[in-house]
Parts: structure tokens; sequence; C-alpha cells
């Protein structure tokens, strides 16, 4: 994204001494649901993000101005200060995070703008976060380490956003290495990072742009199956502290003493971790065809064991196979959003101009599209 018009818009506004910084949207491979369940996950961050200009005011006051809002928001930096604006309080709580942690920081301005679709799965509240966390530490030479810096932005979610997110979508933003995934172990924090060129294949999203509205009650249910199952196995294994520690034998031995359901749900979660490191392996070869294959595998998980796709994702998929797509599948929580696609670069135009026709003829509406590289986390630009 071209910072010009941001740069433009803070020397009007507060003048002509800055810096400009940026942090990305991200795209998760494979590892879904797993998180919560000391799984892991695959994230990469993408060439769309959100771009910032800023510099210290003296004060105790900050004042930002949203370009794409076309708003200004001025707030305090305690905590009755707390902004009305919704997009504003991302930065609010990113600055009272901060100044929890024991850092003394003044106010400042800033103008920021962003090209991560809204509402698509690509994390673009993460990369709000994580835009201000890192230009906050750098200006103020605060010295917080990247690990906390995405603590921050996941404690800003929860404190004063009302999401009670994992750390995923921050990790990957502030982590983020172009031409690499990165391996997260949710339980340890451990991650490792794996080559990603997929040269002749293009990645791209198919925005389903529904939602269903049952996503957080089946989110909880879902989350509860997997408990339940854990502890039983756990009864047994003592060593099993997350459902990604058991192995498809260790749930068999308890299949008579829970639902079919969580049965399910269980069988999905172990499965999935497996999928992960297939994967891994793979990128380390270079095949991408058992990348694609694990993909798909992971959408039929979630669709027939987990339970949280739906017919415009289940749609999607099926053109997906049909047209020769190498990898496909649901990307996100589930319920709507994004399909994630590996595809060769020869089939790309067949494949998306079918999808959207098909799509548009059976729901009234064409999917979006959005093409993705993977690239560098949260630095500073100029």
């Amino acid at each position: 994204m071209d910072t010009k018009q941001i740069q433009e818009k803070f020397r009007t506004l507060f003048g002509d001494t800055y810096r400009v910084y940026t942090s990305p949207g991200r795209i998760n491979l494979i590892g879904e649901h797993t998180d919560y369940n000391g799984g892991f996950v695959f994230p990469g961050a993408i060439d769309k993000g959100i771009y910032a200009a800023i510099q210290a005011n003296g004060g105790d006051k900050v004042r930002v101005y949203s370009l794409d809002y076309e708003a200004m928001s001025e707030f305090g930096m305690r905590e009755e200060d707390l902004p009305q604006e919704a997009w504003a309080r991302y930065i609010f709580g990113v600055v009272r995070e901060i100044q929890k942690r024991g850092y003394r920081i003044n106010g400042f301005d800033a103008v920021f703008a962003g090209d991560v679709p809204l509402g698509a799965g690509m994390s673009s509240s993460a990369a709000l976060e994580s835009t201000f966390a890192y230009a906050i530490n750098d200006i103020y030479r605060l010295g917080i380490e990247k690990m906390e810096l995405a603590r921050i932005g996941q404690a800003t979610e929860h404190n004063y956003c009302g999401v009670k997110c994992g750390i995923m979508d921050q990790f990957a933003s502030i982590f983020g290495k172009e031409g690499h995934l990165i391996r997260l172990n949710c339980a340890t924090m451990e991650y490792e990072y794996f080559p990603f060129h997929p040269e002749g294949y293009k990645v791209v999203l198919l925005d389903t742009c529904v939602k269903h509205e049952l996503a957080s009650s089946a989110y909880n249910k879902r989350r509860e199956s997997c408990e339940n199952a854990c502890a039983h196995i756990t009864k047994r294994h003592n060593e099993v502290k997350f459902l990604s520690d058991a192995t498809m034998d260790m749930l068999e031995e308890v299949r008579d003493e829970i639902s079919e359901e969580d049965y399910m749900r269980a069988k999905y979660v172990i499965g999935e971790k497996q999928r992960v490191l297939d994967v891994c392996d793979a990128l380390e070869r270079g095949d991408y065809v058992t990348v694609g294959d694990r993909m798909f595998g992971t959408h039929y998980g979630m669709s027939k064991e987990y339970e949280v796709s739906c017919d415009e994702l289940d749609f999607l998929n099926d053109i997906a196979r049909r047209c020769g797509v190498t990898g496909s599948r649901v990307m996100g929580g589930g319920f709507g959003g994004c399909t994630i696609n590996i595809v060769k670069e020869e089939l790309y135009d067949d494949f998306v101009s079918t999808a959207r026709n098909e799509f548009l003829n059976k729901f009234g509406h064409q999917p979006k599209t959005y093409d993705v590289v993977i690239s560098d986390g949260a630095r500073r630009l100029e």
C-alpha cells in the first residue's frame, strides 16, 4: 500500500516530523481450532496490513486520525479515558497494556489506514494493535520483546474490545517473515519457521461474505466437547494435559465413555495435529501436492467431524476439487468467512471465474477474491 496519503494527512493535521510503521494481517495455512487444545497453528504474515504515521507530541493525550473512517479520536491515557469510537479502543488498549507493564510513555499523534479486508478473517484488528505496539516500543525505546508485544495485542482484545482471542493473530503479525510460515506450539509458545515458496502456484482466498449467527454458542460447545474428551483421556494417561497431547489410540480407549459428538470433535483435533506436522515435512521437501492433500483433509474434518463449515464454504471447496485446485479448506473459525486455496497458476483464472459464477447462481452474490503473498511482520518503513 502506498503511504503517501497517510503522510500527507499527517502533515496537514500534525506537522512534518513523523515515522511510518506497518504490521500485516495473516493467513493460517492449516491448524484450525487447535490453539485452545494446546496444538499447533501454522500462520504467515501477508502483504496486506495497517500503515501508520506516528510522532510523540509531548503531552498526555493521544490524537489519532483514521483515513478509512475519515474520523479523529482524541483521548487521555488513564483507564477512565476509554474512547467512544470502537476502532480507537484498539489503540487505547495498546497504550494501557503497555502502561500496566510499568512503562512510561507520553501522548502521540497518528494517522493510519489499511488494506487488510475487514471481516474476511485476515485479522485486521491484530494488525492495528501490532502496528501501534511496535511503533510505541520503537519511538519510546522501551525494549519490549516481540513475544510481549504480541501479548499486549492479545490483552487489548481481551480487556478493551471484548474478544477472548488466542495469540496466533498477534503473533503472526509481529513475527512474520517473508517467504516463511511459522509453526507455533500454542501450549509452549515455541515456534519454528518453515519455507513457503510456492513457485508456479498462487494463494487465493475466496470470501463467502456470509457469517452465520450460531458462531459463538457453537464455538463454546465444541470447546466443552474437547475439554470433556481430554478429561476422560487424562484419567488414564496423566501425561495428557491438552487434547493435542493425545493419540487416536487413547481416544479409542474412552470412546464408550463419551458422547459420539465429543468423540467426533476430539477425532478432528487429534487428526489436525498430525496434518500440521505432515505439512511442515512436505514444505521442507517443496511438496505442495501433499500440502494440498492435507488442506482438503482439514476441510473434511471441519465440515464432517467438527461441523463448523456451512453450505457456502462446502460449495467453494467442492468447486476447488472439481477445478483441480491443489489444496483448499475453510480458514478461520468456520460458519462463514473464507476458503484458502493453493492453485496452479495455469488453473487460477478458470477456478476463480467458475467459483464466482457458480456461487452467484446458487447464493445470489459473488465471493470476493484476495490474492495473498507471505510477507514480513511488524516493522518501521521510514
